[in-house]
């Protein structure tokens, strides 16, 4: 451990092994920097598959933090933790069933102590492939080396247009300053502070004022003096729209992108008034013939006692959960404190009976009691279900919407969480606890002064009422598991939530004016004397070059061991000569980080001195660096910028530069195809997402979709066969005219068994589709109060199905197709025919897209990374309905982004 003492600098850990504060020329020396001269510019992921232990020349075979916990796989698998399952098993209580754990690693023969860095390759998640972005794969040059020149291309223009803004700047002050100096009979403008920003401009209707999330383009006026528009308007492209739908899309909401900026920032509302939460239903006590069983006892609980059992019995569907020997042992604690405190458990006979072990209790017979409701809820009949869900919104009404500085806004999470077990993400230690019921003395109401404070239940009363119009919560209470605090906000569609968004890519747009000073002092800093320097110029590289997260301490005995940048430990980093890092960590939300990335030789050089001994398992990699010390010196470069700025600024910027690109070379698309134009879009999109390093797990049920989409263009296959066939029948002459070929079967995607799999298919098809219809109209005669229709009536509609099953065993048999429809001709066909090739090629190309995005996260880039406007921008350069890209829900939470440009075609990032 260091104990320099002429380091001024503050230690950012105090636990483990600390690097020294000093790193001497002669350690620096020693450190033999890499060679990387066929290595491609850094900052792509190449992900080649494990690490193989005897190729590494820096590090010794690590664990990855198997001394401290155990290795985990992402949380999107499900957790199998009964390996011998039988049908002996069947019979016996869930928790007598053998508990053998099955890691959560896709390898189903890993040992504990084995790195997960060399798990089996085929179980990692693959290297991107020239497919996956749309690219061309026989070029000679390596797909990685295409990616990485075409990031630093994009950064180097990056970098440049920084300087150019800089300048631009500068130049409009000068001006300003000397037609003041001038003219001292014209009204001086505006003073600014020094932000960089010029002092006329104004963004979306706003005036630019001092802080770093105002914009940085201009803005027509507002065209509204109300400042309000109707919430659907901003689509480039309308389709026909219901009633229902018009008198939704009508709803005003509020302009604040073109209202004038409030004076105070801090201040969000000046009269707030809402009617509180609404509490989940109370606990509805099981039928005396309903128990839980102890080595076959049936048991008599408390009512507490009976619902914490109830929370258990209920989800044991829940493989992934209630075999978790974790989730077992926690609840199980709770559940015997509970029945204690409660008065015990006991017999028929009145006699008290000892819970001691989890392996004896059976909760099958309340299981079967909530599964059998669930089934009844589940047959109601679709009127039934109507009346239920419309007397539930009838009911929850007051609560949706709250009046906020008069004016209507939404409210998002206005129910109170119902009590349960907690879940928990990724192996979080408190997983199984006992979620306790939330009463209103715990919760704190956040009201006008002027405002009707909103009754709690009979016999209640709230902890506390305030009116703090700094703060945009409008209730909030504290939970048992982990003493977090919940709030009850408005929804993401609301006026607030937008103006957070928008801050949000405004202060983005902010960076790309510093990013090229950033990256100058992050790169020489990478050879500082001071460790402290060098440790926090590696964390921003990091950060911004791999979109690595910051990461924040965590207190690893109630919270899952998650890290980011700042937090990495020794096992969490690997090093493969000459400069590739592996990294092998759990990241946001427990879900598996694995990346292997070629670094500068610098970075490669310094996580080695990181790492130097007498460093080991456990111990920090950037022990003298913490998240706060690292925002803090970003802050310096402007007001409000922290690490996670980068992740949005880095694809923003990607996809501005991208979009470009794309009108350069495709103009306004006009001989392109609506899925054409889609497809283009989500290239680009994906494109950034790979740059940015923005990846998701595989999706358990992706090969399943790939599959049937497969079939279904197969199906469309089929049916060009069967109407090729249907012109021979009118016409055999066609025959000889378009050559024997043209009418064959493929049989290299079309065999037999494949066909008459799918007529089997097409047959079901059309039964289910015959029920469905039959069980709709009955119920809508029921409804007008008329009788319903006899089963000799389905009977009936059914013999079209029949038919259709003679059909096909017919052809099959004859290998002909009688010509159907009415009027049948060749043209009709052949028109027919080129509908079905329509369909195919849209088809394919979404098939194409939907397997590019297995393993990157398209949907997380779009919504949370890129500054919607440019998705706008697209829509209306291409011609493209914005609903293409947004889904209603979406298209109100971005009404700011789609109002706010409608009439500007050339916004840029």
């Amino acid at each position: 451990m260091a104990s320099d003492s002429d380091d001024d600098m503050p230690l950012a850990r105090t636990n483990g092994r600390l690097s020294k504060a000093h790193i001497s020329k002669a350690e620096d020396k020693a450190m033999k920097e890499p060679s990387a001269s066929s290595a491609p510019a850094p900052g792509i992921s190449i992900r080649n598959g494990p690490v193989i232990e005897d190729k590494m020349e820096v590090d010794e075979p690590v664990t990855n933090g198997a001394a401290k916990r155990k290795s985990r796989g992402s949380t999107s698998k499900a957790v199998n933790y009964n390996m011998e399952s039988s049908e002996s098993d069947d019979g016996k209580p869930l928790a007598k069933r053998q508990k053998t754990v099955k890691k959560a690693l896709d390898s189903d023969s890993d040992s504990d102590d084995m790195p997960l860095a060399s798990k089996k390759p085929g179980k990692l998640p693959p290297k991107a492939t020239a497919a996956d972005i749309g690219e061309s794969s026989d070029d000679d040059i390596p797909l990685t080396h295409k990616l990485a020149e075409k990031k630093v291309a994009i950064e180097k223009k990056a970098e440049k247009e920084a300087k150019a803004i800089r300048a631009k700047e500068n130049k409009a002050k000068k001006v300003a300053k000397k037609e003041d100096s001038d003219d001292e009979d014209v009204k001086p403008k505006t003073k600014r502070k020094s932000n960089g920003v010029a002092p006329s401009k104004k963004s979306n209707g706003v005036k630019i004022e001092s802080d770093s999330d105002e914009p940085l383009s201009k803005k027509p006026a507002a065209k509204k003096a109300n400042c309000k528009v109707k919430a659907e308007a901003a689509s480039p492209v309308k389709k026909g729209k219901g009633k229902k739908e018009e008198s939704e899309d009508a709803e005003e909401v509020y302009r604040w992108w073109d209202a004038p900026k409030k004076e105070d920032d801090s201040v969000k509302w000046d009269t707030l008034q809402h009617n509180g939460v609404v509490f989940p239903p109370e606990y509805e006590i099981l039928p005396k013939d309903v128990k839980l069983l102890y080595d076959g006892i049936p048991l008599t609980l408390s009512v507490e006692a009976e619902e914490v059992a109830g929370f258990f019995g209920a989800m044991l569907n829940s493989t992934h959960n209630v075999e978790n020997p974790t989730f077992q042992k926690n609840f199980f604690a709770d559940f015997t404190e509970e029945v204690k405190k409660t008065g015990g458990a006991k017999d028929k006979d009145g006699n008290k009976v000892a819970i001691k072990e989890f392996s004896k209790l059976d909760f099958k017979p309340i299981f079967n009691y909530y599964d059998g409701k669930n089934q009844e809820k589940k047959a109601r009949s679709s009127a039934e279900k109507k009346a239920d869900k419309a007397a539930k919104d009838e009911a929850e009404a007051p609560y949706t919407h709250c009046i906020w500085d008069g004016r209507k806004e939404q409210v998002g999470n206005f129910r109170v969480e119902p009590p349960g077990l907690f879940r928990g993400r990724g192996e979080h230690p408190k997983t199984g606890k006992v979620k306790r019921r939330v009463t209103p003395e715990q919760i704190t109401i956040n009201i006008g002064k002027e405002a009707t404070v909103p009754a709690p239940p009979e016999g209640h009363k709230w902890k506390a009422v305030q009116h703090d119009n700094k703060a945009t919560w409008l209730a909030m209470w504290q939970e048992n598991i982990n003493g977090a605090y919940k709030y009850v906000m408005l929804a993401a569609k609301s006026s607030i939530k937008g103006q957070s968004d928008y801050k949000k890519f405004e202060k983005a747009r902010e960076l790309k004016k510093h990013i090229d000073r950033i990256r100058e002092d992050y790169t020489r800093d990478l050879k500082a004397e001071l460790t402290a320097d060098r440790q926090r110029a590696t964390a921003v590289y990091l950060i911004d070059k791999l979109a690595l997260r910051a990461g924040n301490e965590k207190d690893t005995e109630n919270e899952a061991e998650t890290v980011g940048c700042c937090s990495l430990k020794f096992e969490h980093v690997t090093l493969r000569p000459p400069n590739t890092v592996i990294f092998d960590f759990l990241g946001k939300d427990s879900i598996r980080y694995y990346d292997e990335v070629e670094v500068e030789p610098q970075v490669f050089k310094n996580l080695k001195l990181f790492k130097k001994s007498p460093k080991t398992t456990g111990d920090d990699i950037f022990d003298r660096l913490t998240t706060t010390q690292l925002n803090k010196h970003l802050n310096n470069y402007m007001p409000g910028l922290s690490a996670k700025v980068f992740r949005t600024y880095n694809a923003s910027w990607t996809m501005s530069d991208l979009l470009k690109k794309l009108k350069k070379n495709h103009g306004e698309g006009k001989d392109l195809s609506m899925q054409e134009k889609v497809k283009l879009y989500n290239d680009a999109n994906r494109e950034v997402a790979i740059l940015c390093n923005h990846k998701r797990t595989i999706g358990a049920g992706h090969e399943a979709q790939m599959e049937k989409m497969a079939d279904r263009i197969k199906g469309l296959k089929y049916q060009k066969w069967r109407i090729k066939h249907m012109i021979l029948d009118i016409d055999p002459k066609q025959k000889k005219k378009k050559g024997a070929e043209w009418f064959e079967l493929a049989n290299n995607e079309l065999d037999e068994e494949w066909v008459r799999a799918h007529q089997a298919f097409l047959v079901q098809e059309q039964r289910i589709k015959i029920e469905k219809k039959f069980q709709k109209d009955n119920e809508k005669l029921v409804a007008d109060g008329q009788k319903e229709m006899k089963a000799k009536e389905l009977s009936e509609r059914l013999e079209a199905a029949v038919e259709l099953e003679k059909k096909f065993k017919k052809e099959n048999k004859s290998k002909k197709v009688e010509a159907e429809g009415k009027g049948p001709s060749v043209e009709k066909y052949e028109a027919n025919l080129e509908k079905l090739d329509e369909r195919i090629a849209i088809m394919m190309t979404q098939a194409e897209d939907r397997e590019g995005n297995k393993e990157v996260a398209l949907g997380t880039s779009k919504i949370n990374y890129i500054d919607p406007r440019l998705t706008v921008v697209f829509s209306k350069q291409f011609s493209v309905s914005i609903e293409k890209f947004f889904s209603k829900t979406l298209r109100e939470k971005f009404t700011w982004a789609i109002e706010s440009i409608e009439d500007e075609d050339d916004w840029e990032f």
